[in-house]
């Protein structure tokens, strides 16, 4: 794995870490992160992040899956881009359904990389 990829990996892997403290501050409740403009624009901003790391691994690696890349890529765009179009409820249901998929595949991918390392870090 190129260094620069490995790097994208651990940044995705720590931002998702971070929303899933944000989800737990809300308590898991969409109406207290609704209620809650900085956590909303943090957990924004951490999707923006993860999507154009994304974006890098499949421009850099392209043999390296992630099978929600294109989706990722297309939220990146819509929160760097149309930003004063976001849904609310598509950003907290990302958050709860789709992020610990995503969570399972960069463990993965660090795990066929580097497999003690990633089996450490549970």
């Amino acid at each position: 794995m190129q260094p620069r990829v490995l790097k994208y990996i651990l940044d995705s892997q720590s931002l998702i870490l971070e929303i899933e403290s944000f989800v737990e501050l809300t308590s898991h409740d969409f109406f207290r992160y609704r209620s809650q403009p900085i956590v909303k624009r943090a957990i924004e901003r951490d999707l923006e992040i993860i999507g154009e790391a994304v974006r890098q691994i499949q421009i850099t690696q392209s043999e390296l899956q992630i099978s929600s890349s294109k989706k990722i890529i297309g939220l990146r765009n819509l929160l760097a881009h149309a930003y004063d179009s976001i849904d609310g409820e598509l950003i907290w249901s990302i958050a709860q359904r789709d992020l610990p998929q995503l969570k399972r595949e960069i463990h993965q991918l660090l795990n066929d990389s580097f497999p003690q390392s990633a089996e450490s870090e549970g």
